[in-house]
């Protein structure tokens, strides 16, 4: 028997990391995967030792696997609310740039934060890599917004960046939309960037979300996010919420790196508007 060839062992690898569905789109494998906690443990320690706003928190999934979280309380009481933050792929619930500003800078505007660790692979892991994590992810989002829930009265809204907005939707496609979602409002920023000759392998799942949904990149986000802008509109629409909207942050790129508040004030201004 022949040896099979690199592009025979690439390709077989890309066919385990994906599945048909019935309509003909192709989704992420639902088998799991195993995140690097040592990683983890070590991000966990460096955060905490660090911690400047909030608190440290474990939240287990409906398994029993517990991961950090940040809480961080609302400056003005009663809070309007929670916001569930999800960090891009192989970073931090603290991460600088777009976490941070949003975990801590919502507070000012009256929603308590619960900043999540995302399951994280080592750093040279790429958006293929992190297909069969998604799962997890899932589990723990799922936890996240159980516990917002049981924070506040008040609204939840879920906000991802990059790849923490693909794990979200992958989420939300895999489960029932009869049910509806167990959050108020979706926030999505710099959604559809993966990796070099690495194309999204799930459709956005936007037109199943029937709260408002925010669509949020820079403009000088990557080709892939801008290139898929029409696509993730038209989800929106067919979603059918009307407080749902695209903006473009100027002078922005995927991270916001220098643009925080820009970021910040984005935010804010749209959850003010429903």
């Amino acid at each position: 028997m022949r040896a099979a060839s690199w592009h025979e062992v690439v390709a077989g690898i890309l066919l385990i990391c994906s599945l048909a569905g019935s309509n003909g789109v192709v989704y992420a494998d639902v088998s799991a995967a195993v995140p690097d906690r040592a990683r983890e443990q070590r991000l966990k320690e460096q955060i905490v030792d660090a911690l400047l706003d909030g608190e440290p928190i474990e939240l287990r999934t409906a398994a029993d696997e517990p991961f950090l979280a940040l809480q961080t309380d609302s400056a003005t009481v009663p809070a309007r609310g929670t916001a569930v933050i999800l960090h891009g792929r192989g970073f931090h619930p603290d991460w600088a740039d777009v976490v941070h500003p949003l975990r801590v800078g919502l507070t000012a505007h009256g929603w308590n934060t619960l900043s999540i660790q995302l399951p994280v692979l080592g750093k040279a892991a790429r958006y293929y890599d992190y297909l069969p994590l998604f799962p997890a992810a899932g589990a723990r989002i799922e936890a996240a917004l159980d516990a917002a829930r049981k924070l506040s009265a008040g609204r939840v809204v879920l906000i991802a960046h990059s790849c923490g907005s693909h794990m979200a939707q992958h989420w939300i496609l895999s489960n029932d939309p009869a049910t509806g979602q167990p959050f108020d409002a979706f926030v999505g920023i710099g959604m559809g960037a993966t990796d070099y000759q690495q194309p999204m392998r799930e459709p956005f799942a936007l037109d199943k979300v029937k709260v408002p949904v925010l669509d949020l990149y820079g403009d000088d986000d990557y080709p892939a996010v801008h290139r898929l802008a029409d696509e993730r509109l038209a989800a929106m629409h067919a979603g059918g919420n009307a407080a749902s909207a695209q903006i473009v942050v100027p002078h922005a790129d995927h991270y916001f790196r220098d643009r925080g508040e820009a970021l910040l004030e984005a935010v804010s201004a749209w959850l003010d508007t429903w």
